[in-house]
């Protein structure tokens, strides 16, 4: 996560948004909030809403997909996007998002790193932003940097270091689970606790793989997501 401070002229692109390639979309926490991350800060919950209406109106454009933050180079090419954001929304602890990345040599390359086993080489997530109200202070124990009370974001970068090292992606379409421990992340990804991800994944690793195969349980993950998601 990084401050932007550099003035931005705001103007709007209208934009026919079509379907999502499967294969190259993602979902996770573009920012986290009640923890403190390495600058000291603190995100309040509630500190995304007003600039959350202001983009689903209209108001201020959707936040850049970026890669590093755009390398902080400020070329053209640092500039230029790496995929869309599909879908932005406030939850419980932070920033819920859901992009695709574009079918460009940089996205997809990101999507190959995302993808790795047996461990994605790149997940972190990290916003650019405008804080437009917060308090000194953080209600830690050191005391230090600022609790952010109202913020725009400018851009949320794939980011190899994430200043919050809980903003993650916590989920890439297309990638099925191959093992009991991938389908504990799985479950607990769309919303269940880890003792109710062990004990569904203990129980019915197996039985799934029998009934349904592989095929079957990416579906049935999807269909939860969307229920757990209200669509």
């Amino acid at each position: 996560m990084y401050e932007q401070q550099a003035l931005v002229v705001p103007f709007l692109v209208e934009q026919k948004r079509g379907a999502v390639d499967a294969s190259m979309a993602f979902a996770g926490r573009g920012a986290v909030c009640s923890n403190v991350d390495a600058y000291g800060d603190v995100i309040a919950p509630g500190a995304f809403s007003a600039w959350l209406d202001d983009v689903k109106s209209g108001k201020q454009p959707w936040p850049s997909m970026l890669s590093q933050h755009g390398g902080m180079g400020f070329t053209a090419d640092d500039l230029t996007p790496v995929g869309v954001y599909t879908d932005l929304a406030e939850a419980d602890n932070g920033l819920a998002v859901e992009g695709e990345l574009a079918d460009t040599p940089r996205g997809n390359e990101l999507r190959t790193l995302m993808r790795m086993k047996p461990r994605p080489a790149i997940d972190g997530l990290s916003i650019g932003y405008v804080a437009r109200e917060w308090e000194q202070g953080n209600g830690s124990k050191t005391g230090g940097g600022r609790t952010l009370k109202r913020i725009d974001v400018m851009e949320i970068s794939l980011v190899t270091f994430p200043a919050n090292r809980s903003a993650r992606v916590t989920s890439v379409k297309g990638v099925r689970p191959q093992t009991i421990r991938e389908l504990e992340g799985a479950l607990h990804a769309i919303g269940y606790s880890t003792r109710e991800a062990k004990r569904l994944a203990c129980a019915g690793w197996g039985a799934l793989r029998s009934a349904i195969g592989d095929e079957g349980i990416e579906s049935a993950l999807r269909n939860n997501i969307a229920i757990l998601s209200g669509r």
